[in-house]
């Protein structure tokens, strides 16, 4: 008997955390259980982008060992985030002529199209992730989504065209590759936090996903279906607990407990004492001081998220307002302090669309590695997994990104 098993992984490689989702796909419905959860540590990694390949190459691999004792399934491929404040959004156009008259568009003008649009637009040292499609223009005809099968003879594009540094490009591949894993596809953060928790009607009414992270915060902005822009603000939560460490004159570490345990982002309360414990010691600090900080630090941040949704032609032009994701989001009294600076609607984005080990991934710390295994789902055509708990029988294939993860991602919403 055949096996029709078919499994999705989704790893993202974070400065603080790496996080491993593992999916069994129902060939039947193609709907995604997860059977495997993993979540470490990692080091090696600054602002987003790997500065030392052992360091995040051995979280991959641990994060992997845990989800594959939960799952029973050995991981040998998988998609993965990418960050980093080199990320880009850039817009190109560009036309080519079909033909005779008559003739129909095909796949292969379509590819040549975007090498048109892409050519000198996008420099030699950056790698395209992916190009997003606005619309096409076919003699004259405007907002055409897919051209393939009319007939003209000029056609156009108007388009998005997401790309990363090479060179952070290939650090990514190799540290998958040391952890013997090969990448199906490199996604952006936010976007693929946003496969995880937006509907099809924020889509189309227009919404920004905000990924805060340890040492990034990214954004992904949406409006009639498409992904519209892409930024990441070299700034994160590890922004915060260093202020405090350095504003009350104490350790990292009890800056930490400090942001985890005292830090609301709404200033204004009444100043008190508060005290963490920390290897048997009690540090107190005055409410007052803490607030004094964080709210510095949030300001600046903000005033860059402002800045990103300027350039994107968008701030304060949101209907669904903005969604939440990230570790970072769990910080009390975001959502509140978000609706104030951005003058947008604002809610927490939890992972949803998925059945199985459901509570962990509640938070939203876990959309970015959910969204990526909804992502990998389609990118993949054969398993992605094989039976064993030898992780040193794993394949060790030749790197390659697959095509298309926005618009296949959009279509899904669509269908």
């Amino acid at each position: 008997m055949q096996d029709t098993s078919k499994y999705a992984v989704g790893i993202d490689i974070g400065t603080n955390k790496i996080r491993c989702v593992v999916g069994h796909v129902d060939v039947s419905t193609g709907a995604p259980t997860v059977v495997g959860v993993g979540e470490v540590s990692n080091s090696g990694m600054r602002k987003g982008v790997v500065v030392n390949l052992a360091g995040p190459s051995k979280a991959i691999d641990d994060a992997l060992g845990e989800a594959e004792r939960m799952s029973g399934y050995q991981v040998n491929a998988a998609t993965l985030s990418i960050n980093g404040s080199h990320i880009l959004s850039t817009k190109a156009d560009g036309m080519i002529a079909i033909g005779m008259a008559g003739q129909e568009v095909t796949e292969a003008d379509i590819i040549r199209l975007e090498d048109v649009a892409t050519t000198g637009k996008v420099p030699a040292n950056r790698e395209i992730l992916e190009l997003v499609p606005f619309s096409y223009r076919l003699d004259g005809q405007d907002g055409i989504k897919d051209p393939v099968g009319m007939t003209g003879t000029r056609l156009e594009i108007n388009a998005n065209v997401v790309s990363a540094l090479a060179p952070h490009v290939v650090n990514l591949q190799k540290t998958a590759e040391q952890a013997q894993v090969v990448p199906h596809a490199l996604i952006p953060s936010a976007v693929a936090a946003s496969r995880a928790v937006l509907t099809e009607q924020q889509l189309e009414n227009g919404v920004a996903v905000i990924d805060f992270g340890g040492a990034t915060t990214s954004i992904a902005i949406y409006e009639e279906g498409d992904l519209q822009y892409t930024a990441v603000i070299p700034v994160g939560s590890n922004n915060i607990t260093n202020d405090l460490a350095i504003g009350l004159k104490t350790d990292p570490e009890v800056a930490e407990l400090v942001k985890l345990q005292h830090v609301t982002a709404v200033s204004g309360r009444d100043s008190k004492k508060v005290s963490v414990k920390y290897e048997k010691e009690t540090h107190e600090f005055a409410t007052s001081e803490i607030d004094e900080i964080v709210e510095a630090r949030l300001e600046e941040l903000f005033e860059d998220i402002n800045a990103e949704l300027k350039k994107a032609g968008r701030k304060g032009k949101l209907p669904n307002g903005v969604v939440l994701v990230g570790g970072g989001a769990q910080l009390k009294g975001l959502v509140d302090y978000t609706k104030q600076s951005l003058e947008l609607a604002a809610r927490i984005g939890k992972p949803k669309g998925f059945g199985g080990v459901a509570e962990q991934l509640e938070s939203p710390a876990f959309a970015t590695a959910v969204g990526l295994m909804f992502s990998d789902m389609e990118n993949v055509e054969n398993p992605s997994l094989h039976k064993s708990s030898d992780k040193t029988h794993r394949a060790k294939q030749g790197v390659s990104q697959a095509k298309g993860f926005v618009s296949k991602f959009l279509d899904r919403f669509r269908a």
